[in-house]
């Protein structure tokens, strides 16, 4: 199975360099991964300084102050130096000021990888920016849960499912991590089953979005914090091995080809 990653973070000063995560995937047979640029971090040259240094591994999806008059222009520089999308965040009323950023990605033809609360992603406000764009490739990421466990939820899930609804438009897909992101840590790490009481929202995910709109992001390095790199790719694996191998071809790598600029001629 040929793997994509589309979900890390590599820095010389946050969090750790590209080196370190290179360790992890080709100890893992992690193939490509996609470079996320960090929230407050517009300084992009260090994500293609990995591209030129490692050619065929990566990708970048770069992050713009969509507050700043020349936001548009800037995407227009970095498309040109080859980023495969743009990341947004979704926050209250900031829908205005990210639109000029939003419609100058459809016009490059770049994917948006967004981030942001389950509330924030499950709003009218977010669901409306979906319908505008409805040729652009929107990648949430995180399951829809940046920053929360979803080990409080509580059947039917009526808020998840509303995020989930965003599957009903065709250009929308969703990011898949390791377990640790819908569980809550444990105060002692036992041997054996580290989660207990996991939520179904990645069954949940499968049934609303279909393999094919799925990927797997670990959020590296912040997933030392959880399960670590290769216990969240493995687990996710397990956790979904009721699906047919076609289908985890799809979530694991596939989908992923599909959506984000990794250079053809690397292409499996």
């Amino acid at each position: 199975m040929f793997i994509v990653d589309t979900h890390v973070h590599a820095s010389s000063i946050w969090f750790e360099p590209v080196e370190t995560l290179l360790y992890e995937m080709n100890a893992n047979g992690v193939g490509k991964a996609l470079l996320v640029q960090f929230r407050g971090n517009y300084h992009n040259d260090y994500l293609f300084e990995c591209i030129q240094r490692y050619p065929g591994r990566f990708a970048a999806c770069v992050a713009i102050d969509t507050a700043a008059d020349d936001a548009p222009s800037k995407l227009d520089d970095w498309a040109r130096k080859g980023a495969a999308a743009v990341r947004m965040w979704i926050a209250p009323g900031s829908t205005k000021s990210s639109l000029p950023v939003w419609r100058k990605a459809g016009e490059l033809g770049l994917a948006v990888s967004v981030l942001g609360t389950e509330e924030e992603l499950a709003s009218d406000e977010f669901r409306h920016v979906v319908e505008m764009f409805p040729h652009t490739r929107i990648v949430i990421e995180h399951y829809g849960h940046h920053g929360q466990s979803g080990a409080g939820e509580q059947p039917p899930y009526d808020l998840y499912r509303r995020v989930l609804s965003l599957a009903d438009y065709p250009s929308t897909y969703m990011k898949l991590g390791g377990l640790g992101e819908l569980c809550d840590r444990p105060k002692t790490f036992p041997q054996h089953d580290p989660f207990s009481d996991i939520p179904p929202f990645a069954k949940m995910a499968v049934d609303a979005f279909g393999p094919r709109r799925l990927m797997f992001g670990s959020d590296f390095p912040p997933v030392a914090h959880r399960e670590g790199y290769r216990n969240a790719l493995m687990g996710l694996m397990d956790h979904l091995s009721y699906l047919k191998q076609e289908d985890l071809q799809w979530i694991f790598g596939q989908t992923a080809l599909q959506v984000w600029r990794f250079p053809k001629e690397q292409a499996p």
